[in-house]
């Protein structure tokens, strides 16, 4: 009976050592943080794809787990505010809208001073996180900023012209005032008359409805989402291009605290996260512009050669952003040379050479 009673105990042990596991898996917390609405294509994707990624490669070793506390329509910070917002800690992680932020983060309007390039969420992205990763100055701008640079995102294939009135080329736009978000403000400096107003995203519909601007620069899946087809049933299709406006950043002091293991899980997730979105956005493309046109839009192709003439009628925005860069230290003029051999080598040249003159 004892010898029987010493055995059961021994095993019930010994079982009991092989289902304990070897280690504990520690929980993380992490906040995340956009302004925009959890229905903006990238912060959807964010929570359906980037957590979920990151759990699943975590999950592999069982060392460590998130929990995540995602935070998006201006509960902690509106649109503009996720650069500072992760800068005080507010946030973690964040979607920061890089467009808002010129004057801190110069380098990211890389895409955006070069229009009328290539009209591909995928190429842009890409050409321009190769870009960060190959000139540190890029990256060193969000260290400044107290945060660390994960990847960038492009969430819209092109941008387009959306109006209140009937446009089909440049004489339709002589004399408007155009809602922009940021650098796109300065395309319309060659038309006649038109003037530029700063908006987000969030402002358009309410800006065009109400007649402070009669057209808007966004792009057909933000215009489905948004409704824009009711303020603005006319979309002139410019093609200006595809521009980076998101990067994925953390909080540096944040960042300083992980684990080398989700160090390295939260970067291999951001470039997948940048190609994923990306790619929706061109998928997106069409079935959008279907949309826009069941909502009762109206699109009309701006003719090649108005296209030719706008791109040459624009000051050269490029050189000038490249001139402004190479003065404070940085490497403007190399940077856009690189931007635009890759974009070339991907088989996209523009209508005219940005970085010729």
């Amino acid at each position: 009976m004892n010898v029987w009673w010493k055995g059961s105990a021994l095993g019930a042990l010994m079982s009991g050592l092989v289902a304990a596991p070897v280690f504990a898996t520690e929980t993380i917390k992490a906040v995340v943080i956009d302004g925009y609405p959890a229905r903006s294509m990238w912060v959807e994707e964010f929570t359906n794809f980037f957590i979920p990624e990151v759990d699943k490669r975590l999950a592999e070793t069982g060392n460590y787990a998130m929990d995540w506390q995602e935070s998006y329509g201006g509960a902690i910070v509106k649109p503009k505010g996720v650069l500072e917002g992760i800068q005080l800690g507010l946030g973690d992680i964040g979607i920061v809208t890089t467009i808002f932020h010129s004057s801190k983060l110069p380098s990211q309007a890389i895409s955006a001073v070069t229009p009328f390039v290539a009209a591909d969420a995928r190429a842009v992205a890409k050409a321009v996180d190769e870009i960060a990763h190959e000139f540190p100055s890029m990256q060193a701008e969000f260290a400044a900023q107290n945060q660390v640079y994960l990847a960038t995102g492009v969430v819209l294939d092109t941008y387009q012209l959306f109006s209140a009135t009937p446009v089909a080329g440049i004489a339709d736009i002589e004399g408007k005032k155009v809602a922009g978000a940021g650098m796109n403000l300065r395309y319309l400096e060659g038309i006649s008359g038109a003037a530029g107003v700063r908006g987000g995203l969030t402002d358009f519909y309410n800006m065009l409805q109400t007649g402070l601007v009669d057209q808007a620069m966004l792009w057909p899946e933000a215009a489905e989402t948004f409704k824009i087809a009711e303020v603005a049933p006319y979309m002139l299709e410019v093609d200006f291009g595809a521009v980076n406006t998101k990067t994925v950043t953390v909080n540096a002091d944040y960042w300083n605290s992980l684990p080398d293991e989700v160090k390295g899980v939260l970067e291999e997730v951001a470039v997948l996260y940048r190609d994923h979105i990306a790619g929706i956005a061109m998928d997106k493309a069409k079935a959008s512009r279907d949309a826009y046109v069941a909502a009762g839009g109206t699109i009309v192709a701006l003719s090649a050669a108005d296209r030719a003439a706008w791109a040459e009628a624009m000051p050269n925005i490029a050189a000038e952003w490249a001139a402004e860069l190479d003065q404070s230290g940085q490497p403007g003029t190399e940077m856009l040379k690189a931007y635009l051999g890759k974009l070339e080598a991907d088989g996209y040249t523009g209508v005219r050479n940005w970085a010729a003159e």
